[in-house]
């Protein structure tokens, strides 16, 4: 054997252990929440397509499932089509709000102030809802939604309405339990070394999540913009192949979109990521290790 060999790097591609990926979530919060904030809204609205992309996704593969395919089987088909937007948010680089909620990790060891948690958030939710919303508006030229007869875009409109018709506390309680699934799923890519292992950790969790009907405020942005522009856009010749028309969907408004949707869904993804997760691991495993922030 060569001495290059012997000297050549070993690669360790172990899973971290959990105090060890309650060290690295704490610094890559340190690192987002420094980056500068034209990079940071960029990223977010990548982020937002991606999110729009899996949404995309889910919609395509269960149009008109519904007489073909069990409820539970329809939706197990949506989670794992849905992965994609976490996937390549995590592979490809970009920043997501709900998955940025564990910068509170970083925030309760003070080595961030509150106003850079809130900051790096409010930047990346709103570049989050311009790559969601910009998406929707391309998928809605594309008329993608009239394939198959129209059952593309029967199904956006029924996801839509359907989430526009949620009862506020019911929204909170199903954004906790998403968020809660969703920062799970990123809480255990800090385990993983390879790609392969980010996109396994993905899956299991964010398939739930979509399956189970809970609900997360960036697809949402995609699911409730697209049915909305669906609704004020489709053509006679639409609503005719479908059997439906716009007064069928009388709870997809943009005002519900807002306040009976999003409000209460981001309200619920804060306390599902930041409490249930980050501060919960934060907790066990950097509680006492503190350093007060320069």
């Amino acid at each position: 054997m060569t001495q290059a060999r012997l000297n050549a790097p070993t690669w360790n591609i172990d899973a971290l252990i959990p105090p060890e990926m309650a060290a690295k979530a704490e610094e890559v919060g340190v690192q987002k929440a420094v980056m500068a904030p034209l990079n940071v809204f960029a990223l977010a609205i990548l982020a937002g397509a991606f999110i729009a992309l899996g949404a995309v996704f889910a919609t395509t593969v269960t149009a008109g499932a519904s007489g073909h395919l069990s409820f539970g089987v329809t939706k197990l088909l949506g989670g794992l089509v849905f992965c994609l937007g976490l996937i390549l948010v995590v592979i490809a680089g970009a920043e997501l709000f709900t998955g940025n909620n564990l910068i509170v990790m970083a925030w309760a060891s003070r080595r961030i102030t509150t106003m850079q948690l809130l900051r790096n958030w409010l930047i990346v939710y709103a570049g989050n809802f311009v790559g969601s919303v910009a998406t929707a508006g391309l998928m809605l030229i594309s008329k993608q939604y009239t394939f198959g007869g129209g059952a593309i875009g029967l199904n956006i409109l029924n996801i839509a309405n359907a989430k526009c018709s949620l009862g506020f506390v019911q929204a909170i309680a199903l954004g906790i339990m998403c968020n809660a699934l969703v920062c799970l799923a990123v809480w255990l890519c800090f385990s993983a070394r390879t790609a392969t292992g980010k996109i396994l950790s993905i899956i299991f969790p964010i398939t739930a999540f979509v399956a189970s009907g809970f609900e997360h405020s960036v697809a949402n942005m995609y699911f409730l913009s697209i049915g909305l522009l669906v609704k004020a856009s489709a053509s006679a010749a639409f609503w005719e192949a479908t059997g439906r028309s716009a007064s069928d969907y009388a709870n997809l408004t943009w005002r519900n979109f807002f306040l009976a949707n999003l409000l209460p869904v981001t309200i619920g993804n804060i306390i599902g990521g930041s409490i249930m997760v980050g501060l919960m691991y934060w907790f066990i495993y950097l509680r006492g290790q503190s350093n007060a922030s320069e």
